[in-house]
């Protein structure tokens, strides 16, 4: 016996990833279905072998589905959540509107899978920001070892983070470079992306970050620990897929250089490429379909007692978003459903 699955938002970058990945890990899907707004009703996609056509997400009845994975943005989140949740539906949002409610879980399977009971207050379990996810993938392991005090990072986030209109204007743009008379200018970006990186990812804060660099320090300290103090510096870079991050890590206990790359190695996601030659590292065009997070340049931090360096890549339409969503509805299953 399988679950009843529904995929809203189904005609999206990360909607189409929800429906591949359920159908590559064969989650146990007994029926399935794909909604979307009306203006993108009646659009075809693909689940495994079999063609779904979308339904509409404002009049579907969530009565007698089991998860709900939401790839629709807050503002439709903010309507329809709700109405699934109070069906009986099981809500995985991949937005930011429930990361921060103190009644919602905000989950990464390889991190603190065992939070996820909390889904019973609201019957919604929250996806974290893409850079936040591949983040403490790599540092959950690391703090079980010698305890973080403080995280610095600096990110190299892909275009496809702000969705299909990010990938477009790239593209449009690096081709409009070369074609006189059919220059873009900026519209989804603040400026130039093709040839460029932008250091604004969201919207400015008082204090001069970012509303994307507060995501990373709330939900570390949400999913990982506390304690943990956290500065990010949140770039956009001209890459289609696939998030980079150089993170510093300050320990209270020493670590060494060689028993982090181990521990990694040995870590649940993560896979490490550490080389120290030409090439011997990974890149965001090798991560792309990808599931693992990518470690590399593990070294000490010689300005620190207890210091150390790496550099991690993820293909941020996955673990970022629509993989960290079906691995949270498969511990559900596992856990709490317990069907299939």
């Amino acid at each position: 016996m399988g679950y009843r699955v529904v995929v809203a938002g189904a005609t999206g970058n990360v909607g189409r990833e929800m429906l591949n990945i359920l159908a590559e890990r064969e989650f146990p899907v007994d029926e399935i279905a794909a909604l979307a707004s009306r203006k993108s009703l009646g659009t075809e996609v693909s689940f495994g072998d079999k063609t779904l056509t979308t339904k509409d997400l404002d009049t579907f009845d969530f009565t007698g589905w089991d998860i709900a994975l939401f790839a629709v943005g807050s503002e439709a989140t903010k309507v329809y959540a709700p109405k699934a949740a109070a069906a009986g539906c099981v809500v995985i949002d991949n937005s930011s509107l429930y990361r921060y409610d103190p009644q919602v879980p905000l989950i990464v399977p390889e991190v603190n899978a065992g939070s996820i009971e909390g889904y019973k207050a609201k019957n919604i379990i929250a996806n974290p920001n893409c850079s936040t996810a591949q983040m403490v993938v790599a540092l959950k392991p690391l703090h079980d070892r010698a305890r973080i005090k403080r995280v610095v990072v600096s990110t190299y986030q892909s275009v496809s983070g702000a969705g299909k209109a990010g990938i477009d204007e790239l593209w449009n743009q690096t081709k409009g470079i070369y074609v006189p008379g059919q220059e873009v200018a900026p519209e989804k970006f603040t400026k130039q992306i093709a040839f460029n990186v932008i250091p604004h990812i969201d919207s400015f804060m008082e204090d001069g970050s970012t509303k994307e660099e507060w995501k990373m320090v709330a939900e570390t300290k949400k999913i990982l620990d506390p304690k943990v103090k956290v500065t990010a510096t949140c770039v956009r870079v001209p890459v289609f897929v696939g998030h980079s991050e150089s993170i510093n890590i300050e320990f209270e206990d020493f670590l060494d250089e060689e028993e982090a790359r181990d521990i990694l190695r040995e870590a649940p996601g993560v896979l490490v490429v550490d080389k120290r030659e030409a090439g011997g590292y990974i890149t965001p065009v090798e991560c792309v379909g990808d599931y693992a997070t990518y470690i590399s340049r593990i070294r000490q931090d010689s300005t620190l007692d207890n210091g150390l360096n790496l550099w991690c890549v993820s293909d941020n339409l996955r673990k970022g978003a629509a993989l960290n969503a079906v691995q949270i509805a498969e511990v559900l299953g596992n856990r709490c459903l317990k069907k299939g």
